[in-house]
């Protein structure tokens, strides 16, 4: 199964015009944005994230309604969350 997970745009990764910073569920990833381009990313957007790539850019309301389903899901999300946190990549 894939799993998408909103991020919020933070800003530009800083020297590539294809990455960019994204919070998800308080841990901080640099993404690849290249897949959204010609759309207009602005910080405080949401984008849908799977494997370091942004697919899409979806509404507050979107990412707001999968984030509250997927920590429904309890311990599996807490454990996805803190695997992100441990790998810190930046």
């Amino acid at each position: 199964m894939c799993l998408g997970i909103p991020g919020e745009l933070v800003g530009p990764a800083g020297g590539h015009d294809d990455l960019a910073v994204v919070e998800v569920s308080g841990v901080r990833r640099r993404v690849n944005i290249g897949l959204l381009d010609g759309q207009e990313l602005n910080p405080g957007d949401w984008v849908l994230v799977h494997v370091g790539f942004a697919l899409s850019k979806i509404s507050e309301d979107e990412a707001q309604a999968v984030l509250a389903y997927l920590e429904g899901l309890g311990q599996p999300y807490e454990d996805e969350i803190d695997a992100l946190r441990a790998s810190d990549i930046s």
